[in-house]
């Protein structure tokens, strides 16, 4: 049985570009673009070496800044990472990154900062820095007295989280609580720290769309990793002049996102995935026939496929031994089998050639 199906139309990854076009993108664009907005955290995972960045803002997507809050973000792997917000201005974050690269410490990149802002007008710029330290971590910020209330910052030994026109100090000790308090990965503690803000008018000039903010993203570094292609780099973002009610917090699509990501990860980690009886082959055709013959319990299930980047291409439900679909999709692709009551019960990964 043959189902032509459609892409479903769910937020896409993150695709990092180069990051100087897209600072003379910004620069061509003018200092103002990115006013003062944004909640985000940094941080350093000191034994595996990762380096993390999220952050979510009422700032939409545009011409001038594809990725939304993203343009505030800069994560280097193996070094640092760090997040210049708040009249943010292409020229201190690129001066923030040749310091890091440079082996300053965070204290001293932001006094320099300071010391050297673009505009002269410090007190405008809000700051959050970590670096790795050959896995001794260190933290800094920055709050100028004139970004918009409310804003603070919290900066500890391997984490600095930083906002302004915030509801309160609530969100900042709401996403450091749940960062220190959830277990698991990085990015798993740093998408806990996102959610620990998705409040309506979390960042307050969103609360007119019934969400905490417009874009969000999360990002995160391995030691090995290129600038250009990290771990996880993911993001959503509505455009800058959506009106109205937002259908989904910014926050939710990320965690959606990133529920689909782990996914990948998990079966690109374990090869072979976890379901030795499903064959999956593509013909001459170009039909993917998912063959169920040698499995059991598998009528009523569901079939899930996404692509490498984390993004659901399609599902379909499982009616018959032998299923087929056509797929637009070529190179690596993962799927997922769900049970009656959505209980995964399998995953593995296939791929489809490019010209068939």
């Amino acid at each position: 049985m043959k189902k032509n199906i459609k892409s479903d139309p769910t937020p896409v990854c993150g695709q990092m570009v180069s990051r100087m076009f897209l600072l003379l993108l910004l620069l061509l664009s003018g200092p103002g673009l990115f006013s003062q907005d944004t909640f985000s955290i940094v941080a350093i995972d000191s034994i595996t070496g990762e380096i993390g960045s999220a952050g979510a803002s009422c700032v939409g997507s545009s011409s001038g800044y594809p990725h939304g809050a993203q343009i505030l973000s800069d994560v280097i792997p193996g070094i640092g990472a760090i997040h210049t917000q708040a009249s943010w201005h292409a020229t201190n974050q690129q001066r923030a990154h040749d310091w890091m690269m440079q082996g300053l410490s965070p204290q001293e990149i932001i006094d320099l900062l300071v010391a050297n802002d673009v505009g002269n007008n410090p007190t405008i710029r809000q700051y959050g820095i970590v670096d790795y330290n050959s896995g001794h971590p260190r933290s800094a910020a920055y709050t100028g007295v004139n970004c918009m209330d409310y804003k603070n910052h919290v900066a500890h030994l391997n984490y600095s989280i930083q906002g302004n026109i915030l509801m309160g100090q609530e969100i900042l000790d709401s996403m450091e609580s749940r960062f220190l308090n959830t277990g698991g990965t990085l990015a798993d503690r740093l998408m806990a720290a996102l959610q620990g803000a998705k409040v309506i008018g979390a960042d307050t000039r969103c609360g007119i769309h019934n969400t905490s903010s417009q874009s969000s993203f999360l990002r995160v570094a391995r030691m090995n990793n290129q600038p250009d292609s990290l771990y996880l780099d993911l993001y959503m973002s509505y455009p800058y002049n959506l009106t109205g009610i937002y259908p989904v917090d910014p926050i939710d699509s990320l965690q959606t996102l990133y529920d689909a990501w782990k996914v990948y990860v998990n079966v690109i980690d374990k090869p072979g995935g976890f379901n030795p009886c499903l064959k999956v082959f593509t013909e001459s055709s170009g039909t993917t026939t998912f063959d169920f013959g040698l499995c059991h319990n598998y009528p009523g299930s569901r079939v899930e496929i996404y692509d490498i980047t984390g993004r659901r291409i399609t599902g379909f439900e499982v009616n018959s031994p032998l299923e087929g679909i056509q797929l637009k999709n070529h190179g690596i692709l993962i799927y997922r089998i769900l049970d009656k009551e959505n209980r995964q019960m399998a995953e593995g990964k296939f791929i489809l050639p490019e010209h068939r």
